[in-house]
């Protein structure tokens, strides 16, 4: 992990996306994440894979910390939590997962929102910033992110940081327990240079 500073899940490593911060999960954000991802779990559950049975569970939330952990020490995944600079409160999170290095250079972008921050701007926010530390720290030259048909709002949003969109998938993932069809987007680097300078 030479090229930034972030030993482990537990570092201080930041990104600071204007009205949001960025950082790796911590084992003490168990009760807040729980708390969020309850409250939210209706609202959630028709873009998200089934959850298991345990899922909000403190042995479930330290499995998915060492998830994290191995695909982090091989350079495959980037997860953080994403906070509100107004409030501190969590407000969801976003993954950059399936890095492919070689003739790739490719991420994949994936986010979720609490019920009662979305909509006010935290997961943009949040998809620009790591959309910057992609291209930017980790050199990468493209980024791939998918929604369901319906999710309008979560197409909308990709259209808004910059990404295009590319294709249809069918059957791409196993969300709410269905295989489902997914509209693609991407977005190169110098693309994003070009639309969204810092």
């Amino acid at each position: 992990m030479a090229l930034i500073d972030w030993t482990g899940l537990d570092s201080t490593f930041r990104l600071d996306g204007g009205t949001v911060r960025l950082r790796p999960p911590k084992a003490g954000d168990y009760a807040e994440w729980a708390a969020v991802r309850a409250a939210s779990r209706d609202f959630l559950q028709p873009w998200e894979p089934v959850w298991a049975r345990d899922d909000l569970t403190r042995s479930a939330y330290r499995r998915r910390l060492d998830a994290w952990r191995r695909d982090l020490e091989q350079g495959l995944t980037y997860p953080f939590f994403v906070f509100s600079n107004d409030t501190g409160a969590l407000t969801g999170g976003i993954t950059l997962s399936n890095v492919r290095r070689g003739v790739a250079q490719v991420g994949t972008v994936g986010y979720w929102s609490s019920v009662h921050t979305t909509r006010q701007g935290h997961t943009l926010a949040a998809v620009r910033t790591v959309t910057r530390f992609a291209f930017g720290t980790l050199g990468l030259s493209r980024l791939e992110a998918a929604c369901l048909p319906s999710n309008t709002g979560s197409a909308a949003l990709l259209l808004k940081a910059g990404f295009v969109e590319e294709g249809f998938a069918r059957a791409y993932l196993k969300i709410n327990g269905e295989w489902r069809d997914h509209r693609l987007f991407g977005l190169i680097s110098r693309e994003r240079e070009q639309s969204c300078p810092d």
